[in-house]
């Protein structure tokens, strides 16, 4: 039998939502094992003088406990 855990990280990128979510399992990675999957609860854009700057994610991430 597993059991898992969920936590939330909240990540950002200057480029886009996709390298924004690759930048927070990398640095999840670092700490979690066991890592399974991830949901992106939320989404948002940072805007300055009309032009995005930053692109953010809100996700869980899945994984299991040793």
């Amino acid at each position: 039998m597993a059991v898992a855990r969920v936590t939330e990280v909240i990540a950002s990128s200057p480029e886009g939502f996709r390298e924004a979510v690759e930048e927070g399992v990398e640095r999840a990675a670092r700490t979690l094992r066991g890592i399974t999957g991830l949901e992106v609860v939320n989404k948002r854009v940072k805007v300055e003088r009309g032009l995005i700057t930053e692109y953010r994610v809100e996700m869980k991430i899945k994984f299991l406990l040793d």
